[in-house]
């Protein structure tokens, strides 16, 4: 079998050890890799004076990981500026976010060229690539660039925007253009595929014939094949010594109370502060709970050199002082809101202590937390998720209490109907959505996305130097 060649931003390779922090993707990653074998390459996360190409190479648990060093100028113009602080907030519909400036989108270029330099001598003639996200979108065209005609793919982990949101971006057609690159490109929903569409075939002339994508001479494969989570391992995870601690410490720290947990990176995407405010319209709307309820929401910082997530966080701050100045007692706290990170298998036995999962994001490519929320359950007395309809998770977990994350007042009806719901609907609504996660899970995903790549034609020598050109 062909290896599997990975690039990514950032390389984060699970230990294998179940206590590490690892995010949802870097999970699925590694375990793509643990059963194709091949190369995790990208972003060592570290600074350097000088860029050389030097790769740092590491072998772990089975996984081989290759990484480089950027510049202070790349990191600034390239990962915060261009992927965090124009496409991102452009992904998620905060086009009154996104700033476009020359100078990002030139770093960016600089950097996936660099990519491509230091990753293309790694890759032999039949391994697969495939490349991750949007911080490396014309990644595949400068591959092509330098000669490589191998199976060649492409997922994105977040939202695709609708065909007017995207037409904003000052260099929209030109950066789409690089994907046609690509042999394969995967979307989570039919909704971003379809605004993928909508864009390539109504402002750049493209043509659709299923799921072909024919610009010109090229012809990409757009198909929906949503991530999912190692449910088996996650189950066992919550069923471990130290989760089942942590649950037995979050049970007496409840003193009986049921408790509603949210647990998302600090970013103005996941919706924090609607989830605040539709959490104190329930406190207001029914005084007679709250000394029965409590929220824990747990929202580690990231990408702190960006204003935008400053004020997100100053905001959450004060928002969350004035619930708790408004609600709390001698005896009870309405908000613990934590600033820090915490191992996944700490976080399993979090989940399964919660009543509710409150998983609200306003716009989110899927979000993994809903379906590790799901897992970490006990079968027999399952807690209820509170699911944000904007979530890629919601076109699976279709049994989940779906809100509209910009209402206070859906919020506030949902945790109402979360909390009063019986057993017997919460074990069915639960075996539900495990169904679904066990069925789609994360080899699925890897497997449903390889195989469609595997059967890919593989790029004559023609077809590479067109795209090229």
């Amino acid at each position: 079998m062909s290896r599997l060649i990975i690039i990514s931003n950032r390389v984060s390779a699970s230990t294998g050890s179940q206590s590490g922090a690892q995010g949802g993707l870097s999970v699925a990653l590694t375990a793509a890799l643990r059963e194709n074998g091949g190369i995790w390459f990208g972003w060592s996360g570290e600074a350097t004076e000088h860029f050389t190409g030097h790769i740092n190479f590491q072998k772990q648990d089975g996984v081989t990981t290759a990484t480089v060093d950027l510049e202070e100028q790349d990191i600034e113009e390239y990962y915060n500026g261009y992927a965090n602080r124009t496409l991102w907030p452009l992904f998620h519909y905060r086009i009154d976010l996104a700033e476009y400036e020359r100078g990002f989108a030139g770093g960016y270029q600089r950097v996936n060229e660099r990519f491509a330099d230091t990753v293309y001598p790694l890759i032999d003639s039949d391994d697969l690539v495939w490349v991750q996200d949007y911080h490396l979108l014309p990644l595949g065209q400068e591959l092509r660039k330098r000669g490589l005609n191998n199976r060649l793919g492409f997922f994105l982990h977040t939202p695709w925007p609708p065909r007017r949101l995207l037409s904003t971006l000052p260099e929209a057609e030109e950066l789409v253009a690089t994907m046609f690159a690509y042999d394969v490109i995967g979307f989570h929903t039919e909704e971003w595929r379809d605004s993928f569409y909508n864009f390539v075939v109504d402002e750049m002339g493209a043509r659709a014939d299923g799921d072909d994508l024919i610009l010109g001479d090229h012809v990409v494969k757009a198909i929906v094949c949503p991530i999912g989570i190692d449910a088996k391992e996650f189950t066992a995870l919550a069923s471990s010594p130290r989760a089942r601690l942590t649950y037995r410490q979050m049970r007496d720290s409840a003193v009986g109370r049921d408790m509603i947990v949210g647990v998302d990176r600090l970013d103005y995407s996941k919706g924090l502060e609607e989830r605040f405010l539709g959490y104190e319209r329930f406190l207001r709307e029914h005084p007679e709970e709250r000394k029965e309820i409590f929220l824990l929401q747990i929202a580690p910082p990231s990408r702190g050199e960006v204003g935008s997530y400053q004020k997100i966080r100053t905001a959450l701050e004060g928002l969350a002082g004035r619930i708790n100045g408004a609600y709390a007692d001698l005896d009870w706290v309405p908000i613990r809101y934590v600033n820090q990170g915490y191992a996944r298998i700490e976080l399993a036995g979090v989940y399964r202590a919660a009543k509710i999962g409150l998983v609200t994001p306003l716009r989110d490519g899927m979000n993994l937390v809903a379906k590790e929320y799901i897992a970490a359950q006990d079968p027999e007395d399952p807690g209820v998720l509170i699911l944000s309809r904007f979530a890629g998770a919601a076109a699976q977990l279709t049994e989940a209490v779906q809100v509209n994350p910009y209402s206070a007042e859906e919020m506030s009806d949902a945790i109402m109907v979360a909390l009063r719901m019986p057993r017997e609907e919460r074990v069915r609504r639960w075996r539900s959505m495990m169904d679904n996660i066990e069925a789609e899970d994360v080899m699925w995903w890897m497997r449903s996305f390889t195989d469609v790549l595997r059967a890919a034609p593989v790029a004559a020598n023609d077809r590479v130097e067109a795209v090229a050109s």
